[in-house]
């Protein structure tokens, strides 16, 4: 007879995944997975429905003992004094809150005064600039917004029985703009000075607190749940002295740390994990679409844009692209466009373009490994576009280090499970499931490369 198993929910920006795994070893069981809407602001109700639809692909949750739901960090999701959700939920991807944040910046006194009140200095990802935005957008809006939670909070509080309490956690709390990971306390100041009125806020919980129970399945304990990059780091086994490189819909560099982290500049955002620990973290929001991007203008499928990118000559000789399709956050440019320099007719080929967006888009990344300062033990590279042949291949071309591929994976819903494992057994620390052995990938770094790209992004 098997023993328990654990579901993880990864509830991401483009679909809801869910794995079942066995509690003890990790096992994957089962698995299953839905659509979310395209659109940088969605409805919540849409987030229920796909979760729904992908534990019923998933098999049921028939023995499953524990739950926890991971989600895209930042959504401002605002609900009435009973409950109802107030509008679509803005998500981390949304830039209209731009100016709003920037606002926020100067009225506190400048980034080191944020930096020091939450680790973070805020972008319009962050919840504190959506609210803003809502206050001087949508003013009757925010009047009704009775409490203001994360997507990840509102799934959790849905399958809890939608009650009078909602919970969170301290990774996903820390990148609202209103938590501070060095206190562990929220900073109803500063959601005052962006709203203009504290709405109630979910408590949040310790790395392996329960959150409630869903009965209607058995009953299945909820875990506390997380941000989608705590429970990256979690899937993928990351330890303090490591750097994760993830490539989804963004692109994210994180390190695991002891200790919290303030940066004035606002490159690195000071946000904590999902164990107790700190999570220091660069994010970008062009990465593995840059890729699709650059497949769909050369039409060609993802396994034929990789033959072509690793067809041209390391560099693409001087052809950079910089990759700014839907604007930046690291550097903080949301209304900027992507460029190509360098281009010549003998770099007008499709390989040479292929190649250029592939490092294009690394050089990215690489700047977003430099600006935690660290000099890592492990580079891990993960993430959707971590499955592309050639971004594994140029990666260290890229980086000037090796790299290492852990086994392909559902990373942020395996980091869920593992917190609900966690739960589920106790201890001081998560469980420690066995996994395949990184796969480890050298090259010579490309001579002048990261430069070329520098000093193509100066100009975009």
């Amino acid at each position: 007879m098997s023993g328990p198993l654990v579901a993880g929910v990864d509830s991401s920006t483009q679909s809801c995944k869910v794995v079942i795994r066995d509690a003890e070893s990790g096992a994957l069981v089962r698995q299953g997975r839905a659509a979310h809407p395209e659109g940088t602001e969605v409805h919540p109700r849409h987030w229920w429905a796909a979760l729904q639809e992908a534990v019923e692909r998933a098999g049921g949750l028939d023995g499953v003992a524990a739950l926890s739901v991971a989600g895209q960090q930042h959504g401002m999701v605002c609900l009435d004094a009973s409950g109802d959700v107030v509008r679509p939920a803005l998500l981390w991807n949304d830039t209209r809150s731009a100016r709003a944040a920037g606002d926020l910046v100067r009225e506190l006194g400048g980034p080191e005064k944020w930096a020091e009140a939450v680790g973070s200095v805020p972008v319009a990802s962050f919840t504190v600039a959506k609210l803003r935005w809502l206050a001087e957008h949508e003013p009757d809006n925010a009047r009704r917004a009775a409490r203001v939670c994360l997507p990840h909070d509102w799934l959790t509080w849905r399958l809890a029985g939608a009650g009078d309490e909602i919970t969170t956690d301290r990774g996903d709390a820390s990148g609202t703009g209103y938590w501070s990971p060095a206190t562990g306390a929220y900073r109803t100041d500063l959601l005052e000075l962006a709203f203009g009125a504290v709405p109630a806020l979910p408590r949040v919980l310790g790395p392996a607190e329960q959150a409630g129970t869903l009965g209607s399945h058995g009953p299945v304990r909820l875990a506390p749940g997380t941000g989608d990059n705590m429970a990256a780091a979690l899937g993928v086994g990351a330890r303090p002295g490591d750097v994760v490189v993830s490539i989804g819909t963004s692109g994210t560099a994180f390190a695991v740390a002891d200790t919290p982290s303030s940066d004035p500049s606002g490159a690195v955002a000071g946000f904590a994990d999902a164990t107790g620990r700190f999570l220091p973290l660069v994010c970008t929001l062009n990465a593995a679409r840059v890729l699709d991007a650059a497949a769909r203008l050369l039409r060609v499928t993802p396994r034929e844009f990789d033959d072509l990118a690793l067809q041209a000559p390391p560099g693409a000789g001087g052809l950079v692209l910089v990759p700014y399709l839907e604007g930046e956050r690291t550097p903080n440019l949301p209304e900027a466009t992507g460029s190509l320099r360098g281009l010549t007719s003998a770099t007008a080929t499709p390989a040479h373009l292929a190649r250029a967006a592939v490092e294009g888009m690394l050089c990215g990344l690489a700047d977003a490994l430099d600006a935690l300062g660290l000099d890592p033990a492990r580079v891990l590279l993960i993430g959707g576009g971590a499955r592309s042949e050639a971004v594994r291949r140029i990666a260290p071309t890229v980086f000037g280090r090796p790299v290492l591929v852990p086994e392909p994976g559902e990373y942020v819903a395996d980091g869920a499970a593992r917190q609900a494992a966690w739960l589920f057994a106790g201890g001081a620390e998560p469980p420690e499931w066995t996994a395949g052995e990184p796969v480890r990938h050298e090259a010579a770094a490309t001579p002048g490369l990261r430069e070329r790209y520098a000093d193509a992004a100066n100009r975009a």
